[in-house]
C-alpha cells in the first residue's frame, strides 16, 4: 500500500521575513502517518519544516513552505506515483498576499484611480479592474519598510489544492478535511458534503475548531454516500481514517 499524506500549514509570502501562516501544528498527520507504519505502508509525507514530523524507514518527507509550492510538490508526487490513497490534512491558505503598498503609496494609486472614473461612485469593476493592476506590482524580495504608520496588503486568491488531486490521480481514495469554527453538526455536516462534490473526495473529515485541543480532537469522518463515523482523540481519528482506507481498498 502506498499513502500520501499532507500535514501542517502553509505559510505565504509578504517579505523576506514575515509570512501569513495558520496555527497548524501538523500532530493529526503525524499520528496518522503513524497509524499506517504498522501496516507496512510506503508513505510520501509532505509538510512543512516547523511541523512536527513522523518518522519511519518507509516514510519520505518532502518539505514546502507555499500554496505555489504544494501544488508543484504534489503534481510531482501524483504524476510519478500511483497511490492508494491521499489524505490531506494540511490546513492550506485561501489567500496569498499580492503586493503591499505604504500609505503614500496606496494615495498615489486612489489618485490615478479616481482621475479614470467620471463617476462619483466607483463600480465593482472598476474596482476589480483597479486591483488586478495593484497585483501585478510584485511582492517585495526584501523587507518592507517600516517607514509608514499603516502597511496595505492585497491578497489573491489561492487555487484549491484538494481539487487538484482527483484531477491528477481519479482512482485514488482521497480524505479531505475541513475546519470550521464554533457550528452546528447540521452545518458541518452540508459544508463537509459540498466539499466532497466539489473535489470529488470519498471522505471528509469535518472538526469544529472549539472541539480540538491538546488532549482532545472531535471529528466527524463524513463518506459521499452521508454516512459518517465519530472520534474523540486525534489516536482515534488516526485509527478510524486508517480503517477505512484498509476497508474501501481491500488490503
Amino acid at each position: 500500500m502506498r499513502i500520501l499524506i499532507t500535514a501542517g500549514g502553509t505559510s505565504e509570502k509578504i517579505d523576506d521575513v514575515r509570512s501569513i501562516t495558520n496555527h497548524s501544528s501538523g500532530r493529526l498527520g503525524v499520528a496518522i502517518a503513524n497509524a499506517f507504519t504498522s501496516n507496512f505502508a510506503t508513505i510520501d509525507y509532505v509538510t512543512t519544516k516547523n511541523a512536527q514530523k513522523p518518522e519511519g524507514e518507509n516514510i519520505t518527507l518532502h518539505f514546502i513552505s507555499d500554496t505555489k509550492d504544494l501544488a508543484e510538490t504534489l503534481t510531482h508526487l501524483l504524476t510519478t506515483n500511483r497511490y492508494d490513497a491521499v489524505i490531506h490534512s494540511m490546513a492550506v491558505s485561501d489567500f496569498t498576499p499580492a503586493t503591499s503598498l505604504s500609505e503614500a503609496q496606496l494615495q498615489t494609486a486612489f489618485n490615478h484611480l479616481i482621475t479614470q472614473s467620471d463617476a462619483k461612485t466607483l463600480s465593482l469593476d472598476e474596482l476589480q479592474n483597479w486591483l488586478s493592476e495593484l497585483k501585478k506590482q510584485e511582492i517585495s524580495d526584501k523587507k518592507i519598510s517600516s517607514d509608514t504608520d499603516h502597511l496595505f496588503l492585497v491578497l489573491k486568491k489561492n487555487p484549491k489544492i484538494i481539487h487538484l488531486i482527483k484531477k491528477l490521480q481519479p482512482s485514488t481514495l482521497l480524505v479531505g478535511f475541513k475546519l470550521l469554527v464554533d457550528v452546528s453538526f447540521s452545518e458541518l455536516f452540508d459544508v463537509a458534503m459540498k466539499s466532497i462534490k466539489q473535489n470529488s473526495a470519498d471522505f471528509i473529515l469535518a472538526n469544529d475548531l472549539i472541539e480540538v485541543g491538546t488532549t482532545k480532537h472531535h471529528g466527524y469522518l463524513i463518506a459521499k454516500d452521508g454516512s459518517y463515523k465519530e472520534a474523540t482523540t486525534k489516536n482515534e481519528i488516526a485509527d478510524l481514517i486508517k480503517t477505512t482506507i484498509i476497508t474501501a481498498t481491500k488490503f
